[in-house]
């Protein structure tokens, strides 16, 4: 059944999805916890690969069922003419498409944007894709590791001296996820003003390259080019994580504020006042030297012992969790983060968004849902009979 949510601020909006693994999913996500219905477009025969991604609670992919919460789908197959037809049903009545194939799969069946918004012209038709719609990379296949490769963010990530590394989540994946779902809602504003919808055009690559704030304002200032440097800070110091007794701990110590309560709270008066750290610049500028001397004493001590005593004197700072602390952290569960949405596998505890609006909430409803679970709905809501949903499904099956 639709979910339905009449408090969250898309109410009223629809978004198909054609997605696959991380961008247009992640996006659509985005559109569903705050109230769009999302209707999630497969193809039976070859549904989101991410159905196959393990691990599995009762046959059910455990990401799959957190990464399209708040969805309906519907099993079509679009290279057939009924598939297709009624799909452009669909397309009739929705306000956003939101899609991540390889550029141009649409159109040559005939769904492209010029087709869908000749049949519907309010449509937002928004694509994520590795490389973007063109240019002379745009037919190339774009995993989230190539476009960490190609925006630079490999090249600053990891140890100076150590192998190439990524980041440890699939940020260009994400992030393009986070400025389509971004598009599509300032798309459908304008909309609102001048009545016409318009295409949308994210990619990989552009989404990890406009991550490198730092990195710009270095180079285009000075021509010098950013490198690996561990959790250090590119321009500011301390800004980092430090060796304790038992582990590590990230401090930022970067005001004079806070670096003069850095220096009571670990006892390293004689650095307060000592001219070669005068400010984060200075500071900045030996840091190999000052963190030596900072980690002369926090190796002497526990790390909770540290975070402690730069708390107790404001300095931001960090333990470095695993995921398991994450995921039972007190913090996050006294905030009401995590939650449990149904699921016919049993209820699946969910990240939560980070969104909060205290008076028109994100939805908190159904877990990823099962493949082609709402085709009779959906379908019927466009004039389809159960009988003709029941002959579409076998010509699907066979």
């Amino acid at each position: 059944m639709p979910l339905d949510r009449t408090d969250a601020p898309l109410h009223g909006l629809t978004v198909l999805e054609i997605g696959v693994f991380m961008a247009a999913p992640f996006a659509t996500m985005q559109l569903a916890d705050l109230g769009a219905r999302v209707i999630k477009v497969e193809n039976p025969a070859g549904p989101d690969p991410t159905r196959a991604t393990g691990p599995f609670v009762d046959g059910h992919s455990s990401p799959f069922a957190r990464l399209n919460r708040n969805k309906e789908s519907v099993a079509l197959d679009l290279k057939t003419g009924a598939g297709r037809e009624a799909f452009l049903r669909l397309v009739a009545g929705a306000d956003a498409l939101v899609e991540n194939l390889r550029p141009g799969a649409l159109r040559r069946l005939g769904l492209g944007p010029d087709e869908l918004r000749e049949l519907n012209p309010r449509l937002v038709y928004a694509s994520a894709s590795g490389f973007g719609q063109d240019g002379p990379l745009a037919a190339l296949p774009g995993l989230d590791i190539m476009a960490q490769a190609r925006s630079g963010l490999m090249s600053i990530t990891g140890s100076p001296e150590g192998d190439p590394a990524k980041v440890g989540v699939p940020i260009c994946d994400l992030v393009c996820g986070l400025y389509t779902a971004l598009a599509v809602t300032a798309a459908l504003r304008a909309r609102d003003r001048d009545g016409h919808g318009q295409e949308v055009d994210v990619s990989l690559l552009e989404s990890g390259v406009s991550l490198a704030v730092w990195e710009a304002g270095k180079y285009f200032a000075t021509g010098d080019v950013g490198c690996p440097l561990g959790s250090a800070h590119q321009t500011q110091a301390p800004y980092q994580a430090v060796r304790c007794a038992d582990g590590w701990v990230t401090v930022g110590a970067i005001t004079d504020k806070t670096w003069q309560g850095l220096c009571a709270a670990l006892d390293l008066w004689h650095l307060r006042d000592d001219p070669r750290y005068s400010d984060s610049g200075a500071r900045h500028a030996r840091r190999e030297e000052l963190i030596g001397e900072i980690e002369a004493v926090t190796t002497k001590r526990a790390g909770a012992d540290v975070v402690a005593a730069l708390d107790a004197e404001g300095v931001p700072c960090a333990p470095i969790n695993d995921y398991g602390q994450v995921f039972t952290d007190p913090h996050l569960t006294e905030r009401g983060y995590f939650w449990d949405a149904e699921h016919p596998a049993g209820p699946l505890r969910q990240l939560g968004s980070p969104m909060r609006l205290s008076g028109t909430p994100v939805r908190r409803d159904g877990a990823g849902p099962v493949l082609g679970a709402d085709t009779h709905t959906v379908l019927g809501e466009v004039g389809y009979t159960t009988a003709e949903i029941d002959a579409l499904i076998g010509t699907m099956s066979r």
